[in-house]
């Protein structure tokens, strides 16, 4: 079981992931895996050589197809199971065009009014979209 805590943007070191809570005329965008039923934020490991944003802008890309949007850091983000703890960065991104999904390991983009039950990691992402529903008012 993994556990999620969030903090204010900026205070954590040594980041590994990004993940990116997008949203486009006011409803959710997930994605689907080829692999998985489930749906998911755009996100994922940081390469070398990219800063937080860079990955966020690529990831954003990359598994929606978004063309135009902007980004901007949300928090920060600790993630603890059982191979230990992670630190990423949270980006929200209002996408006002997207474009074909690019090949990757993506099937499917869709938008959703509420956060559906089938979600790929249920023990965060509904913690990351409560912060940016919080955030937002």
């Amino acid at each position: 079981m993994m556990h999620c805590a969030v903090f204010p943007a900026h205070t954590l070191e040594n980041y590994k992931f990004v993940v990116v809570l997008s949203f486009m005329d006011g409803q959710c965008v997930l994605s689907r895996h080829r692999a998985r039923t489930t749906w998911e934020t755009q996100g994922g490991h940081i390469e070398p050589g990219e800063t937080p944003l860079e990955a966020a802008k690529r990831e954003l890309w990359e598994e929606s197809g978004a063309t135009a949007y902007s980004i901007e850091p949300l928090c920060d983000y600790r993630v603890t199971g059982d191979d230990g703890c992670a630190n990423g960065v949270v980006f929200r991104a209002e996408i006002t065009a997207l474009g074909p999904l690019p090949e990757s390991e993506m099937e499917a983009v869709c938008r959703f009014s509420a956060l559906p039950e089938n979600l790929t990691y249920p023990e965060i992402t509904p913690i990351l979209f409560a912060r940016a529903l919080e955030q937002n008012k």
